[in-house]
């Protein structure tokens, strides 16, 4: 019981520490850091006791509790930045930032990537990718998971191709730029992850995508 108590007052410092103002969105960190923050300090409370000596299992429930929620925190507040700094570069682009936990996904239709069968770069879509290549390079802890995906108008290879081809040309052009290789993975999902029907143009034209994942390294 004595444990649990400690484990207690350590995630509540944990939940205290996480309910301040983001600077740069205004939000209050407890809807989203003080959550990494839990979930470190539990975990860090269970390691702390079973590492610790039998007479030590409580004062090492305790220091995991706070130094496994302090870095859980830590990276929810970073994302929280850099989520916020995403927003800014490419608000009016086209390009849609989603959320998920600790995880960001950058979804890029089609219709401002690439030109139809074409796995070259668009000329108008360089200003969005230099806006990319300056956030990556401010925010160097995550790994940049590049899926290209097309419709399923045509044959399965050609899609196949196309979409590894565009994925591998963004992840060229960020290489290219100084983004550090290591980061980077590209990949093609083809046709086979859709976000809406192959039924109707505009759903064909969603399905027409690249994604980029960011996940901690």
């Amino acid at each position: 019981m004595k444990i649990k108590g400690l484990m207690v007052a350590g995630l509540c410092s944990v939940v205290l520490a996480g309910c301040t103002s983001n600077p740069y969105t205004g939000e209050s960190q407890a809807g989203k850091s003080s959550i990494y923050g839990l979930g470190g300090a539990a975990a860090g409370a269970v390691i702390g006791a079973a590492t610790s000596s039998k007479k030590d299992r409580t004062k090492g429930a305790l220091i995991g509790a706070t130094v496994g929620g302090a870095t859980g925190a830590g990276y929810g507040y970073y994302v929280d930045q850099q989520e916020a700094r995403l927003r800014q570069e490419l608000q009016g682009s086209g390009v849609q930032v989603i959320r998920n936990g600790d995880h960001l996904q950058l979804v890029m239709p089609g219709n401002i990537t690439f030109a139809s069968n074409s796995s070259d770069i668009s000329s108008g879509f360089y200003p969005t990718l230099n806006s990319l290549v300056k956030v990556f390079k401010e925010f160097d802890r995550n790994g940049i998971d590049i899926v290209g995906h097309t419709d399923s108008t045509g044959s399965m290879d050609l899609n196949m191709r196309l979409s590894r081809d565009r994925a591998t040309s963004v992840a060229s052009y960020l290489t290219g730029q100084g983004i550090a290789g290591p980061r980077i993975s590209s990949s093609g999902a083809g046709p086979n992850q859709p976000i809406a029907s192959n039924d109707s143009q505009s759903g064909r034209a969603q399905n027409r995508r690249v994604e980029i994942n960011l996940r901690p390294l």
